[in-house]
């Protein structure tokens, strides 16, 4: 009986049979073939970042809270700045994110012994690139701007105004007013952010940069 079934098998049928079946394999073959098209071609035009997702993956521009603004305006001590920004990346568009900054008021005597400390920033030897790309805009209008994530291991620091430092509570990582480490694991000083003065109000661009290191090496913009 088995063998009677394996014959069966073998048998090609007819020539109308065989033309039949030679017909629904390439149907079956063309019409897979459309399906993939129609919808592996628009997955892959959205998977590579076109032009304006990748302008909006560079620098951005975000307006702070003016309140906070106006409070650091006559403040002599660092406060938190909240905005909000646009988190981006290659495939998305921007979505607005609540974060915080800090703000610290100074004037130009103290911008420029920030700038004598900080060589970390302003390296003394003129033929040397700065290690930010924004160094011209660390400081605008009175103002300098510091990310609110610790260079350690990101964690969030805050300013303790009885010891006049900023305070990163995970490792005890210290900074100064100017944001230079003065103690703790963390191996660069405080990261400033570009600030500028657009149609009246303070903007900023958040940058995270990569952690436990020595050098800012920038990850992403927002």
């Amino acid at each position: 009986m088995s063998q009677v079934h394996a014959e069966a098998y073998l048998d090609p049928g007819t020539p109308e049979e065989q033309s039949r079946r030679a017909f629904m394999a390439n149907a079956t073959i063309v019409l897979g073939t459309v399906i993939g098209l129609v919808i592996g071609v628009p997955l892959l035009a959205y998977s590579v970042p076109g032009k304006k997702i990748n302008e909006l993956s560079a620098e951005a521009w975000s307006p702070v809270d003016q309140a906070d603004w106006t409070k650091l305006t006559t403040s002599e001590t660092p406060l938190k700045i909240s905005f909000t920004r646009k988190t981006t990346d290659g495939y998305f568009a921007p979505e607005g994110a609540s974060d915080y900054v800090w703000g610290v008021k100074m004037s130009q005597t103290q911008f420029d012994k920030m700038k004598a400390e900080r060589t970390d920033l302003f390296p003394p030897d003129a033929s040397k690139s700065e290690q930010v790309p924004y160094a011209a805009q660390i400081y605008t209008a009175g103002y300098v701007i510091f990310s609110s994530i610790c260079p350690h291991l990101g964690c969030r620091f805050a300013w303790d105004d009885s010891k006049s430092i900023f305070f990163c509570p995970c490792h005890n990582s210290t900074y100064d007013r100017n944001g230079e480490r003065t103690g703790g694991p963390a191996p660069r000083g405080l990261d400033p952010l570009p600030v500028r003065e657009q149609s009246g109000k303070a903007e900023v661009t958040w940058i995270r940069y990569k952690s436990s290191t020595p050098d800012r090496v920038i990850v992403s913009y927002s």
